[in-house]
């Protein structure tokens, strides 16, 4: 699927943090949130605009309320107006600050949201911006099995009836979670991290051929399923063939490219009488050696050469 923007409404950022609206204008629910970034509007209130993104949410914490705080009301006025006029999505009062009423007129005038917290204000821009980060981010739909297997998220890769769903239940029922099966929507949520879920419509179900379909967390219990996960290492499952070149050693690393990211990546040959759940789970326990700086197959082709040297 082609990668596109994004957007997050107002309605479902207060929802998510319980905030209390002072003053919206009509419709302001329904306004969508684009960017992945927030602003505290300090050096704006003071009336530098250079560079400034009106369209970023404007947070206003124990710093700026000071500051506007020693100016009289006129004046007060005069800044936020500045700031209103610009057409910021909203703005967010913390630690349940009292809102100036010069802020509120400027508010009506120019038809923007007034929210307010009782939280924290570092403590709830890291979390806003964690929210819209996740909501916002490039994201793709990619046909695989996406578990768990010992804290690594695995996704599964191959054909349609090379065996993805078979062994993401073999694996379930071995003590992993399941994620996602048959479509899996990856987030790029930051410059090194994808994360996989499933579509809502389709969360917990698996199909297996001869079977049909079955939900994962009413049959094998809640800690079976998981609702997100990080994806670690990309298994490619594919019919074995005589005579195809398969690394025996993996001195070779392979690599994936997903939204831009390389992923760590096996291609696995399957053929009957493979275990291919027993497979993944040793590839994940040696993708986390390797996280932690030890790589098995290196250390055996140095253990050769340093008997060759002698």
């Amino acid at each position: 699927m082609h990668e596109k923007e994004f957007s997050i409404t107002l309605e479902e950022i207060i929802r998510e943090f319980n905030l209390e609206v002072i003053y919206g204008p009509e419709g302001f629910e329904n306004l969508k949130i684009s960017h992945d970034d927030i602003n505290r509007p300090g050096l704006q209130l003071a009336g530098f605009f250079e560079d400034f993104d009106p369209d970023r949410i404007q947070i206003m914490g124990m710093v700026e309320t000071l500051f506007v705080r020693s100016f009289e009301s006129g004046e007060r006025s005069a800044c936020f107006e500045r700031l209103f006029s610009k057409k910021v999505p909203a703005v967010i009062y913390t630690r349940s600050i009292e809102v100036f009423p010069e802020c509120i007129e400027m508010a009506r005038k120019y038809n923007v949201a007034v929210l307010r917290t009782n939280e924290y204000t570092s403590d709830f821009m890291g979390d806003l911006i964690g929210k819209l980060r996740v909501a916002l981010a490039p994201r793709i739909t990619r046909h695989g099995v996406l578990v768990e297997v010992y804290g690594e998220g695995i996704l599964i890769l191959g054909d349609s009836g090379v065996g993805k769903s078979e062994t993401a239940i073999e694996l379930v029922k071995r003590g992993h979670r399941l994620i996602a099966d048959d479509a899996v929507e990856i987030k790029k949520v930051s410059d090194h991290t994808l994360v996989g879920t499933a579509p809502e419509i389709i969360r917990h179900f698996i199909e297996l051929r001869g079977i049909g379909v079955i939900d994962v967390r009413r049959i094998f219990g809640m800690g079976s399923v998981k609702p997100t996960e990080r994806i670690d290492l990309v298994i490619n499952l594919e019919p074995w063939q005589e005579g195809k070149h398969y690394d025996r050693l993996g001195l070779e690393n392979q690599y994936t490219n997903i939204l831009d990211l390389n992923i760590p990546s096996l291609t696995v040959p399957v053929k009957p009488g493979r275990n291919l759940a027993v497979i993944i789970e040793v590839a994940a326990m040696n993708n986390r050696n390797k996280k932690f700086g030890y790589n098995a197959a290196q250390e055996l082709s140095e253990r050769v050469l340093k008997s060759y040297e002698e």
